[in-house]
């Protein structure tokens, strides 16, 4: 079992597992509902259901290696109602349906097996931070989407009390505290937007959440449950958790004129029918 508990199996069932977890998926049913399309694509973490309120007809849950496979088939993907409940309808509106996304592909995020200008949503529910070479995910990402496609990306904020247990629990004494990722595998929120920038993907918005401290049981849970009311106001960029919408922006096109074809002077553009009534005219008055 490896340090970057977010990929193994039982950690979601946690009470800080469940608590990130409820957030996030709240952000991706809300994102996710109004985005229109054929084929969408979610990589990674299958306890989080980020395409269950997506209505694209093409829908697919892709695991990154074997041991995921085998988790998947063990858990059977998690009852996701049980830490976040679909979005309700406005009234009056048809309830909205949602439907789970089973594990279709294992795959390498690095290599996606699909063609450029494919695919018209992506998520990455902490796939960046649990790679070893984010920005060859991210460039991948920037591949398959079509022009303005979309990408919805989470992942653990360095800078915030979530991030501090990367490098504090190496400190004798707090040992005890809830394992996170390592520092190195955190990625920023400016530097994932200067990723985004760098790879023609343009930010459309960004919010943070989770801004509990990480404790290990759910009653220290719900003792601090002040700071989610208060964070958004009082220090919104310092969540636990980013969640991150991106569109893949193309470069206009403009048709230029071939350069080995001369500009048409203003008196040769005349009706052809018109020069030859005119012409007949002069020779019958020379006639």
């Amino acid at each position: 079992m490896n340090d970057q508990i977010i990929g193994t199996q039982n950690w979601w069932q946690t009470p800080l597992g469940s608590y990130m977890l409820s957030w996030e998926q709240t952000c991706y049913d809300d994102a996710v509902a109004d985005i229109f399309g054929f084929h969408s694509l979610q990589i990674g973490l299958f306890p989080l259901q980020g395409l269950r309120n997506n209505r694209t007809p093409h829908r697919w849950l892709a695991l990154d290696s074997t041991e995921q496979a085998a988790q998947w088939q063990q858990s059977r993907l998690a009852d996701v109602q049980s830490f976040a409940l679909p979005l309700q309808s406005e009234p009056g509106l048809p309830a909205t349906r949602t439907e789970p996304v089973t594990a279709s592909l294992l795959c390498d995020a690095h290599a996606l097996p699909f063609g450029p200008d494919t695919l018209d949503l992506v998520l990455l529910p902490h796939t960046l931070e649990l790679s070893a070479d984010p920005h060859a995910v991210l460039r991948e990402v920037a591949r398959v989407l079509v022009p303005e496609g979309r990408v919805l990306i989470s992942g653990i904020n360095p800078a915030s009390l979530w991030g501090m247990h990367t490098w504090s629990r190496r400190i004798p004494g707090l040992q005890k505290l809830p394992p996170m990722p390592d520092d190195h595998n955190l990625i920023g929120y400016g530097r994932l937007r200067d990723w985004l920038k760098l790879l023609g993907l343009e930010l459309q918005s960004a919010s943070f959440g989770c801004f509990r401290p990480a404790m290990r049981s759910d009653a220290w849970l719900r003792r601090w449950e002040w700071m989610d009311r208060v964070g958004p106001t009082a220090w919104p960029v310092l969540g636990g958790v980013y969640f991150a919408e991106a569109v893949k922006k193309m470069p206009s096109v403009h048709k230029l004129a071939a350069p080995w074809k001369a500009a048409a002077p203003s008196g040769v553009a005349r009706p052809a029918v018109a020069a030859r009534e005119r012409l007949s005219e002069t020779q019958r008055r020379v006639e």
